[in-house]
Order: structure tokens, then sequence, then C-alpha cells
């Protein structure tokens, strides 16, 4: 079963009411900006983590042609 299969429109509504009434308005674009920074941090870890295992990945086969010659 999916979760967006579960949540509709009406329950999206419910849920963001909730969000205004605990947080306020004048809060919610703060959060709004955390998250997002949030975001663009995890974005950017998972884009060195990848770049580190593909640096690795293409000096493995360099040292095994060199441990050959």
């Amino acid at each position: 079963m999916h979760l967006l299969g579960v949540i509709g429109g009406p329950e999206i509504i419910v849920i963001l009411l909730i969000v205004l009434v605990l947080f306020g308005g004048k809060k919610i674009p703060e959060l709004m900006k955390g998250l997002g920074k949030g975001v663009k941090e995890y974005k950017k870890a998972m884009n060195g983590i990848e770049e580190e295992i593909n640096s690795v990945a293409d000096e493995a086969p360099k040292q095994e042609n060199q441990a050959d010659a």
C-alpha cells in the first residue's frame, strides 16, 4: 500500500492547518527556510560521497595496471 494513495487532498489540508495553528503564520517561512537549507546540505553531502566513491573506483583499475607492469 502506497503512502500517497492513503493521503489525499483533504488530509493534506488538515495537516497544513494543524501546522499553521501550531507554529503560526510568521514562523512557517522560517521553518521552510531551515528545511530548504537542510535538504541542500543533504544533497551536497550525497554528491560528495558519490564523487568520492567514483574517484576511488577510477583509481582501483589504475593501481591494478601498475601492479601488472
